[in-house]
Parts: structure tokens; sequence; C-alpha cells
């Protein structure tokens, strides 16, 4: 047996795994969002609609443009503070030391903790009776006393964007940290003999070098953003109302809720079309 022949036995049980886990689920779900299946009213896979399932979405529910705007402003939002974050901890924890490695230590500890869990943990810290974080505030700005601030629209988009940067922050420090030493100092050296100041090394030396890497930053925080899910299960539920719903929660909320779920994969498509 020639080691292409076994190489190929070897991985036939991951290739198994993987058809049966995601391959099959996503032609499956893909033939379904164009049938009418409502669990609620049968459990046989119903007729043939076509595209009818996308064009209610986009021509018949207004609640799809209201997810739509609430997705982009989350993502567009969400991404922008993550990358500026993590871009800024990444330069104050370039250089080497005994404090920045017990902080380079610390920072990675929010990364590790699971969505889910940190969106019950916000949700307890924002809690106006005893949450740490709404009496933190409320002592620092007391005008802010005893705010739900998962009952207002506004302030739950912001508690939900400010759980998801902590989360994320901390990653994409350690990749910008990368990218940042991985510029040749000579050319920094260069523009401060020239009589650049700091602001301008960063802005015409460092920041163009950093190019590459910041843009993949983007794309996957973009891609992480479009696919939040897991906080908001368990910090706002898609809610007040429906101000916190992106596409990946009403593709669930409709599937799992209302058991639509023909018109759900036609959802959840349309969110890997804006993935892809």
């Amino acid at each position: 047996m020639n080691h292409r022949k076994l190489a190929l036995i070897l991985l036939a049980p991951a290739f198994l795994v993987v058809a049966f886990t995601t391959v099959y689920p996503m032609v499956s779900s893909f033939w379904t969002s164009f049938h009418i299946l409502n669990l609620a009213k049968s459990l046989e896979l119903g007729r043939f609609i076509g595209l009818q399932n996308y064009t209610d979405a986009f021509t018949d529910d207004p609640e799809f443009w209201t997810v739509m705007r609430v997705t982009f402003t989350f993502v567009l939002i969400d991404v922008s503070l993550t990358i500026m974050a993590a871009l800024g901890l990444a330069i104050l924890l370039l250089r080497a030391g005994f404090g920045q490695t017990i902080v380079r230590t610390l920072i990675i500890l929010p990364f590790a903790m699971s969505p889910a869990l940190i969106g019950i943990s916000w949700r307890f810290m924002l809690n106006p009776d005893y949450g740490a974080f709404a009496r933190t505030i409320g002592a620092i700005f007391p005008f802010m006393h005893n705010v739900d601030y998962l009952a207002s629209p506004t302030l739950a988009m912001g508690a939900l964007i400010s759980a998801d940067v902590w989360h994320w922050a901390p990653y994409f420090t350690f990749m910008l940290m990368g990218g940042l030493a991985s510029i040749p100092p000579e050319t920094q050296e260069a523009a401060r003999i020239d009589g650049a100041t700091n602001w301008r090394v960063f802005q015409d030396v460092t920041l163009p070098q950093l190019a590459p890497v910041l843009a993949v930053a983007v794309i996957l925080k973009s891609v992480f953003a479009l696919k939040v899910f897991d906080s908001i299960v368990t910090m706002t539920s898609g809610g007040p109302g429906r101000s916190t719903t992106t596409l990946s929660y009403f593709a669930y909320h409709i599937g799992f809720r209302d058991y639509d779920f023909g018109y759900a994969a036609a959802i959840a498509y349309v969110l890997t079309a804006i993935l892809f």
C-alpha cells in the first residue's frame, strides 16, 4: 500500500464526520429553503415553492429589514471598536518587560471564556439592583443610577457590543502584536532621523506596513460579528423588541421558536451569502 492510499484511509473517518455534521446539514437546509416546512403544522417536508421564502424575506417581511439594519450596525461598530482597541493594546504591550509579560498573560483570559458565559455574566453585572457594572457606572455618573441597560434599545446594543469587544480584543491584540513585531525597525528609525514625529512614523511608516495584517483582522472579525449568537441568547434574547436581533439569531428564532424551518433556512442562507 502506497503512502497516498494510506493517507486517504487514515483521513476517511474525519471526512465522514465532516460530511455528516457539516456537508449534509448544509445541503439539506439549502433544499429545505425552497420548500414549505412548518413543524407547527406538519412534520413532513411541504411543497416546493422555489424562491418564495427568499422573496418573502426581501419584499413581505418588514422585520427582515429591521434585522438587517441591526446586523450591519452591530458589525460596523463592533469591528471598528475591536480593531481599534486591539491596535492600541498591541502598541502598548509590544515592548518586552516583566510588567508587560504579566499583562499579556492576563489579557487573554476574556478570550478563554465562552461567549455564552460572557453573556450571562454581563447580564448579571448590568442588573440595576445588584450588578457590579451598573453600580460602578451609577457611582461615577449619578444620573445613570438605577438605569436598566438591557431594557433600552440603544443601551442594550451598547452592552452587547461592549461584551463582544471585551471578548475578542485580546485575540486580535496578539495578532496585531505579531504584525507590529514583523515590521523592520530600520524603516521607523529612518523616519525619525528625518525628523518625523511618533504620530507621523505610525501613520506613514508603521500603518502601511501593518495594513495586510489589519485587513485579515478586519475580515475575520467581520465574519465573527456576523455569526454572533451565544451572547445574544444569554444576554439580551434579541430584545428589547428586535433592537439586538441579528440575522443569525433571527434565523434561530424563526426556526426554533416559530417552527418555520423553510423560512429560517432561507434567512440562514442570506447570511451565508453575506459571509461569502
